[in-house]
């Protein structure tokens, strides 16, 4: 299998299960935004110092290759993709939650706005969380255009971003407050 099919030379793209749509299609913005985050997972996940936290960055990279698949698949499409694939569910959703739930238990936020960069690793969670954010509202106009088969999706990308948040707070957690604010007490 080659890497090059040279069938994108024109501008346009094909959505799995069928159907071409152009480079510039909003679906195209949503799932190429997903795939970005992901890869600034992937350059947090060495990064970070903490073995949960970068189990949990992979569990969710995988997951979001999901979201990703999802969004590439149009709705029309999205029984043949249920047939083959395990689709983003509630209990994606409330595994995010229950870790959320955790690291909330395990640390004190700082008291004030959080300036990213105390660490390398919570620095590129941050901006992981950062492109998340804007693939949500990518993945917004794409559902209320009718495009998003799965609601789950939406409510999966949100939660994420806020598990992204804590996950920085929490490979940060034991550096005093004054290294995650960029203020002196």
């Amino acid at each position: 299998m080659r890497v090059y099919t040279k069938t994108g030379d024109t501008g346009t793209t094909r959505l799995l299960f069928g159907g071409r749509v152009s480079k510039t299609d909003p679906r195209c913005e949503a799932y190429g935004t997903v795939d970005e985050a992901i890869s600034a997972l992937g350059l947090a996940r060495p990064l970070c110092n903490d073995t949960w936290v970068k189990e949990t960055i992979l569990r969710v990279q995988h997951e979001l290759f999901t979201v990703g698949s999802e969004l590439a698949t149009d709705a029309k499409q999205y029984k043949h993709f249920t047939d083959n694939f395990r689709a983003i569910s509630s209990q994606h959703v409330e595994q995010l939650e229950k870790d959320i739930d955790q690291i909330d238990e395990e640390i004190e936020l700082p008291p004030s706005f959080i300036v990213p960069g105390a660490s390398a690793g919570s620095g590129t969670l941050d901006m992981a969380r950062t492109i998340l954010r804007r693939a949500e509202r990518r993945i917004v106009d794409i559902n209320d255009k009718g495009l998003v088969a799965n609601p789950e999706v939406l409510r999966y990308v949100n939660r994420l971003s806020d598990l992204l948040f804590m996950l920085a707070r929490y490979e940060d957690r034991a550096m005093p407050f004054e290294l995650t604010t960029g203020r002196k007490s």
